[in-house]
């Protein structure tokens, strides 16, 4: 199914001083350098994106959403969003593969400068989840674990954890995670090049439905 697009001119910016410094953080817009990865058999979701929103649609479906980011951003260690569920998967076991459904999950894909140069400028994500020299913080909004828990993820292996910041259910709220941080506690050592992001819902095994949307998201 493809990535359903709507386009806008807006331009949002935003101000970051840090030591004195202004630096500028502007949004990551959800444009059409974001690809959909799908899966065989299974439905995927449809993504409406405009400007820096990208609305989530999943009925009994699944895929995911990836951009690659360009050096520029590879330094970046920290990441603010803001997100939404207006109708929620039931609760479920994140560790379990083929019963994980949940409502958001976005990954910060991280590896080696020279990894990510030998990748190319706009590497495929299923390249990207079976290198062995990615490394993946997955923060996920799903689940029937407690916010703050750190999972092992049935398909990432040692390369990848899910950090709960929210369990299943609806709402509204603001985000801020500090990547250098929950890279060194779970990985050991300070964070390696932010190659790309990607955004993910899943229904299909309780073949339900999301309604969900991202918005403002912010690398920093």
């Amino acid at each position: 199914m493809p990535v359903v697009f709507r386009l806008c001119r807006l331009a949002l910016a935003a101000s970051l001083v840090l030591s004195g410094a202004a630096l500028r953080a502007d949004p990551l817009p959800f444009t059409q350098d974001w690809r959909e990865q799908s899966f065989p058999r299974l439905s995927a979701n449809t993504y409406g994106a405009l400007g820096n929103r990208l609305d989530i649609l999943s009925d009994q479906a699944v895929s995911v959403l990836y951009t690659a980011l360009p050096e520029s951003r590879w330094s970046a260690r920290a990441a603010s969003w803001r997100w939404a569920v207006d109708q929620s998967v039931p609760p479920t076991d994140l560790r379990r593969k083929g019963g994980d459904d949940r409502n958001i999950s976005i990954y910060f894909v991280f590896m080696d400068e020279a990894s990510a140069r030998r990748a190319g400028p706009n590497p495929r994500l299923r390249s990207l989840l079976g290198n062995r020299n990615a490394k993946m913080l997955v923060y996920v909004w799903g689940g029937d674990h407690r916010r703050g828990e750190v999972l092992d993820s049935p398909y990432l292996e040692a390369r990848g954890k899910s950090l709960i910041l929210r369990g299943a259910g609806t709402g509204s709220h603001a985000e801020a995670v500090d990547l250098a941080a929950d890279y060194a506690r779970i990985f050991g050592g300070a964070p390696q090049a932010l190659v790309g992001i990607a955004v993910s819902a899943d229904s299909d095994d309780t073949e339900t439905a999301i309604r969900a949307w991202i918005s403002d998201m912010v690398i920093r």
